[in-house]
């Protein structure tokens, strides 16, 4: 898979996380360690070594961070939201 695809598929799972934690469902924990599992596969992908790779751990960083953390980052669903939406977007016009 291209970066906008696999970047876009754990958007999908951020924005299930999300959801889920924000309407108290049980989904969340699932949601999120699919999230995390999905960004470390990406992470582990040599392809994405160098300034690619540290966008993609400084998301899973932020989205930690929002999710489960303090929300140092001052972060929100949204934000988040948007911030993956624009890999799927890319993947769907096959950039």
């Amino acid at each position: 898979m291209t970066l906008f695809e696999q970047l876009g598929n754990v958007g999908s799972e951020v924005g299930r996380a999300i959801r889920a934690r924000d309407q108290g469902r049980d989904q969340f924990e699932g949601a999120f360690i699919r999230a995390l599992d999905l960004l470390d596969l990406t992470l582990s992908d040599p392809r994405w070594y160098g300034h690619r790779g540290r966008e993609i751990a400084r998301a899973r960083e932020v989205t930690c961070d929002f999710l489960v953390g303090d929300n140092e980052y001052g972060s929100t669903g949204e934000s988040l939201d948007a911030w993956f939406r624009a890999y799927a977007m890319a993947a769907r016009r096959g950039r």
